[in-house]
């Protein structure tokens, strides 16, 4: 636009000066000892420059100026168009920003989900771990009363068997003091021996 502004600039100062040639040539004398002589070929010349002027503008300036309109035009569409491009890639910038963020919240998200889950599951094993233990303490106490209850049981049975068999001993014959201390303590050795 600055090339077709000095452009034009130019060409009227051209015009100017061929306009006042003539004046220059007219106001030193006008005859034969001026500078310029003032005569039908200096008519003639100004017509052919003016012709000439004419057929360069038709034929070179006015392309020129398109021309040079042309660049401008594509130049100033490919700003645009780079700025288009710079605000389409500043944008998927943004959403790629947005997209980026969303996998990081919804990425620690699942793995809140799966701490808690973590936490859960082994809360659970340790419960059910705690149950299983309670549940066999419980039953080998059981075992433990039941084998105390069998045993006494039993020792009952022979403590009943070992009195009844002394009983028939002491019936069967006549005992002194020294046989009946005898026997209780053979009894009694029995009975340590079998607990």
């Amino acid at each position: 636009m600055r090339r077709s502004i000095a452009f034009a600039r130019s060409w009227a100062i051209a015009c100017v000066l061929a306009g006042l040639v003539p004046a220059v040539a007219f106001a030193s004398g006008g005859g034969e000892g001026g500078l310029i002589s003032l005569d039908k070929s200096l008519i003639i010349q100004a017509v052919n420059f003016l012709i000439l002027l004419i057929l360069l503008t038709k034929l070179l300036y006015k392309p020129l100026l398109a021309k040079m309109d042309e660049r401008t035009q594509a130049i100033q569409k490919s700003l645009d168009e780079a700025q288009a491009a710079r605000a389409e890639a500043r944008k998927e910038r943004d959403e790629f920003a947005a997209k980026i963020q969303a996998a990081h919240a919804e990425a620690q998200g699942i793995r809140a989900t799966a701490l808690k889950d973590a936490a859960d599951e082994q809360r659970r094993l340790v419960d059910a771990a705690r149950a299983e233990a309670a549940r066999l303490v419980a039953s080998a106490r059981q075992e433990m009363d039941q084998d105390v209850r069998r045993a006494r049981q039993e020792l009952r049975q022979e403590v009943a068997d070992l009195a009844i068999a002394v009983s028939e001993r002491l019936i069967k014959k006549s005992l002194n003091d020294a046989d009946h201390r005898r026997v209780v303590d053979d009894a009694l050795a029995r009975m340590g021996q079998k607990n």
